[in-house]
């Protein structure tokens, strides 16, 4: 499941992934969060927590992150990943300097410091 954060500043979205992540959690939850968030920024800024009890992605759900990567291939400011996930933090930083924007990975522990880094020259919601 994909839960949005609510508060958070223009053009910025959070998002708290838990348990088997699935297709429906992207068409109906991250990718309108995203598509709104665009509304009034030029570019986009998403901080992605995945925490202890995050038990991965369901095939389709792979498919669609990899669409999103695609279809906002030059949306993304800034991409923040929070896990204790070792094999996603290798990955994000495997590929991170691929994305136009700047990729971060951070441990669990370092939410607050993530969330700063991702939100750091914004508005204030």
């Amino acid at each position: 499941m994909i839960e949005i954060e609510s508060g958070s500043p223009e053009g910025v979205v959070v998002a708290t992934a838990s348990g088997r992540v699935t297709a429906s959690d992207y068409a109906e939850r991250l990718i309108p969060a995203l598509e709104h968030a665009r509304t009034g920024s030029d570019k986009l800024r998403m901080l992605l927590v995945l925490g202890p009890d995050f038990e991965g992605y369901e095939g389709e759900a792979a498919l669609e992150d990899a669409k999103l990567g695609i279809d906002h291939w030059t949306s993304f400011d800034r991409i923040g990943l929070v896990t204790d996930h070792e094999a996603y933090a290798t990955l994000t930083k495997a590929i991170g300097f691929l994305m136009p924007g700047e990729v971060r990975s951070f441990h669990v522990a370092d939410l607050d410091e993530a969330r700063r880094w991702v939100t750091s020259g914004t508005t204030e919601a």
